[in-house]
């Protein structure tokens, strides 16, 4: 199983840098990236929703599960 967070999708269609994002969201750029690439083991529900707030989305359109061996 994976779960894949598609963050640089969505700030893609936003147009808005890691930077931006992470002041709006009030976390660091570091952690973004960390979530971006797929390294975080776990997520806040208050970072969830600040994340849902800044992109006007829902958690499904950031974060999606696979079957093992199907990720990406």
């Amino acid at each position: 199983m994976a779960i894949i967070v598609d963050l640089d999708v969505q700030l893609a269609r936003r147009g808005l840098s890691v930077g931006e994002f992470a002041a709006a969201v009030g976390i660091t750029p570091a952690n973004i990236a960390v979530l971006k690439n797929g390294r975080a083991k776990a997520v806040r529900f208050t970072t969830l929703d600040a994340i849902c707030r800044v992109l006007e989305c829902q958690p499904g359109d950031v974060l999606r599960w696979v079957p093992d061996g199907e990720e990406g």
